[in-house]
């Protein structure tokens, strides 16, 4: 029976289940569950080995399913799937493109293998090029190409077709913070145009600003689903996070913050950090820096954060993020 779905990418109970000599039976998806609006982002978020690609390969009918429907564009992956590829682009981990090709006669070649004629191909890769700051180095062989210019060129082909629906499968991976800011405003520029995207990422920063909602996948499973903002309200509120500038004053100063404190206190002694749940924001603030004063306790740090992505993963699973990476950029400019 047909599906009537208004997502533009819509799964239920995707199961994947891998056979490894040494390892026996691998369970890479164990029914997981998505559903993307039209013109919308999901980031989904995880670890290496969580299922990600597993299932971007899925939607993109590159592999079938166990167990499981989805749809994309309103049509079935594993019933459908010519008219599943005529509506995608997509761009994976590794740049695949021809080293031996320049960047010209890279996506000529893409849009030839869309049935484009060879006019219509050349112009649609010079637009492309443009549109990615590649024109300059248009006629060169792309294995001289930077990992950023690489990574622009191939998610230039995944357009080459014009497709209503976008799977970039970790698209960021190796590149340098620099490359790294630049892959994301063109992902930024795609949205703006009504692009539909599902984004996966290992990096919690990536997914913090570039998705609408973020689904967070952990061992083949959807664990928790939601905004960023929404998932940092299920963990708590605001902490206040005190470095003190002795170690040995670190005990003193948990047990003066565990006096008003509304939730667990937390001491690491290898950074000298302790950090209290605040209920009063700044006011809190300025209340503790009051007490320290008064105590005499010398600090190198103080300040007041909000829950991050890698604590709504403590607080799911039971433990940090380890597999996931952090990136630290500073970014102005957010487009929500």
């Amino acid at each position: 029976m047909p599906l009537v779905t208004s997502a533009a990418i819509w799964a239920e109970g995707l199961v994947k289940t891998y056979h490894s000599r040494g390892a026996g039976e691998v369970r890479a998806l164990d029914g997981v569950d998505l559903e993307v609006p039209e013109g919308s982002v999901l980031g989904l978020l995880g670890p290496n080995g969580a299922g990600k690609t597993t299932t971007v390969r899925i939607l993109a009918t590159l592999l079938q399913p166990d167990a499981g429907r989805a749809t994309v564009a309103g049509h079935d992956v594993v019933h459908e799937p010519q008219q599943v590829r005529r509506s995608i682009g997509l761009s994976g981990q590794y740049a695949a493109v021809d080293e031996n090709l320049t960047g010209r006669e890279n996506l000529t070649m893409f849009g030839r293998l869309y049935q484009m004629p060879r006019a219509t191909a050349r112009a649609r890769a010079d637009e492309l090029l443009e549109q990615f700051s590649l024109s300059d180095a248009a006629d060169r062989v792309a294995k001289t190409y930077s990992g950023g210019m690489r990574r622009r060129l191939d998610l230039a082909s995944a357009l080459i077709g014009h497709p209503r629906l976008l799977f970039l499968d970790e698209p960021t991976t190796g590149l340098d913070p620099r490359s790294r800011l630049g892959m994301w405003e063109v992902i930024r520029g795609l949205v703006r145009e009504g692009a539909t995207l599902l984004l996966t990422t290992q990096y919690l920063e990536e997914a913090d600003e570039l998705a609408d909602t973020i689904a967070v996948v952990d061992q083949g499973r959807i664990i928790a689903r939601g905004t960023a903002d929404a998932l940092k309200s299920e963990v708590g509120g605001e902490r206040i996070e005190v470095v003190v500038h002795d170690p040995q004053m670190l005990a003193p100063t948990a047990d003066l913050l565990r006096l008003e404190a509304v939730g667990p206190l937390e001491v690491d002694e290898h950074t000298r950090r302790v950090t209290v749940p605040s209920v009063g924001g700044a006011t809190h603030l300025v209340e503790v820096v009051r007490r320290l004063a008064d105590a005499g306790v010398e600090v190198d740090d103080i300040g007041l954060r909000r829950p991050t992505l890698d604590d709504v993963f403590l607080s799911l699973t039971g433990h940090a993020a380890e597999t996931l990476s952090l990136i630290h950029i500073s970014e102005p400019t957010r487009r929500h």
